[in-house]
């Protein structure tokens, strides 16, 4: 008996010595957050509502009828009635972000003051400024804010570049109007690419829990240096779901200097356009001499771009940019966007399974002329003014794009598969050629396709 207590203590003292272990590698945020949390502001915004004119009986617009009138009215109201909106109240917002300098700038997210007619910003202390935007960046969601005050506490800016994924990280801001709510977690992943307008910033993945009113705010690590900008979550149900998004603190920080220097950002432009699922397609990257599917493939260079005068070529795959390696198509654009405009730069490409660096001068990114040198605007060679494919598993055609014209006034859709056309089978899209061009002029033809699992039909007309 005496034996079997003895075994349970040394259990006991075995577990109670390992736990003792672990908590002292876990760390202690608690001087950290006492250092530096004066650092994080609140940010309060408002935006006057649209002016709305006050209109009678059947000049009120659907959005202005009620839907108690609606019901009995439709969209319409009666003539003698006469309704007024309510006056509408203005929109506010929140966030926070954090001081950048002891005179005053605070940098936080473009989303969290965008559109707005005034904001405020709030110390620890409880003081409160009207804020002065010096400039903002939409495409990396980063803005630069200025208040009228001397001797704040500024926050020490670190190195993204230097952060190791694993690595402990902590957030400091206002989720939900709740005031300097810290959480920490570790950071997930680096150089996220959300696409969109965001396709400049190589965003770093952490789960530390973010929540509405955390955008702007600073994200640590345990030496008390900002990495980061909290900016981001991934969530279908409103709140946070295990993983949110840093725009890096390197990148935020050559945006706010740019922005303090004269107020808007210029980026870097290479001048091509990759193909994407090379990265996915293994098959691919070995016939092009690649044991993985690494580097970016460019599958055009627009004409008078940098990259064309710098001599990159279509089906070059390019493996480093300035010395960095490129591992995704999604790591180019970032890369470019950070170099200064006239810079000249190496770029290492995989040309015919050799490997050949070539110095690229580094154009200024303007999205007018990038959107006017994209791909061409698709067309048809036919009057439906459609184009179509052959139907790889049945016969007729598969609709791919509809362009305008009367094939899409009559309700055509992409994916449709064309099964007849005028009484007539159409098998292929030989046949479907034929037919359209031995349609009447000036009337309309039948059109069975399948939709779905739905047989539709339409008649498109033939003028």
């Amino acid at each position: 008996m005496l034996q079997r207590i003895s075994m349970v203590f040394a259990v006991l003292g075995v577990f109670l010595l390992a736990s003792q272990s672990f908590a002292e590698r876990l760390p202690d945020f608690t001087e950290l957050v006492e250092e530096h949390s004066a650092s994080v502001v609140k940010i309060t915004t408002s935006t006057a509502p649209a002016e709305r004119s006050t209109q009678q009986g059947q000049g009120q617009g659907q959005q202005q009828v009620p839907e108690f009138f609606r019901y009995f009215f439709g969209d319409q109201l009666p003539p003698n009635l006469d309704f007024q909106q309510p006056n509408p109240t203005p929109r506010e917002g929140l966030g926070s972000g954090f001081i950048l300098s002891e005179d005053g700038y605070i940098l936080t997210n473009n989303h969290v003051i965008e559109g707005a007619d005034d904001v405020r910003v709030m110390l620890t202390n409880g003081t409160s400024y009207q804020a002065e935007v010096v400039g903002t960046d939409p495409q990396s969601d980063v803005a630069l804010l200025k208040i009228e005050a001397e001797g704040l506490p500024a926050v020490d800016i670190g190195s993204s570049e230097d952060l190791r994924v694993g690595e402990w990280v902590l957030a400091i801001g206002s989720p939900f109007n709740f005031e300097y709510s810290v959480t920490a977690g570790i950071v997930s992943a680096k150089g996220r690419a959300l696409g969109g307008s965001d396709r400049y910033v190589p965003f770093i993945q952490t789960d530390v829990a973010i929540n509405p009113g955390n955008s702007g705010g600073p994200l640590f690590n345990l030496d008390g240096e900002v990495v980061g900008i909290n900016s981001q979550i991934y969530t279908r149900s409103g709140g946070f779901m295990g993983v949110s998004f840093a725009i890096p603190i390197d990148i935020a920080m050559n945006i706010a200097d740019q922005l303090r220097e004269t107020g808007q950002v210029k980026r870097g432009w290479l001048g091509v356009e990759m193909y994407p699922p090379f990265n996915e397609d293994v098959a691919l990257a070995r016939s092009m001499g690649l044991d993985r599917t690494e580097g970016a493939l460019i599958a055009r260079v627009f004409e008078g771009s940098p990259a064309e005068q710098g001599g990159i070529r279509a089906d070059d795959i390019i493996l480093e940019f300035d010395g960095k390696p490129v591992r995704r198509y999604s790591d180019l654009p970032p890369l470019v966007g950070q170099v200064k405009p006239e810079s000249s730069v190496d770029v290492l490409v995989l040309r015919n399974g050799e490997r050949e660096t070539l110095e690229v001068t580094i154009g200024i990114l303007d999205d007018a002329r990038v959107s006017q040198a994209g791909p061409p605007a698709p067309t048809s060679d036919n009057a439906f003014n459609i184009l179509v494919t052959n139907a790889e598993d049945r016969d007729g055609v598969l609709v791919e794009e509809v362009l305008p014209g009367p094939a899409q006034e009559a309700g055509l859709q992409s994916g449709d598969v064309i099964t007849m056309m005028g009484g007539s089978f159409v098998r292929g899209k030989e046949d479907f050629d034929r037919i359209v061009r031995e349609l009447p002029q000036n009337g309309a033809v039948a059109v069975r396709i399948l939709r779905g699992t739905n047989i539709v039909y339409l008649a498109i007309p033939t003028e």
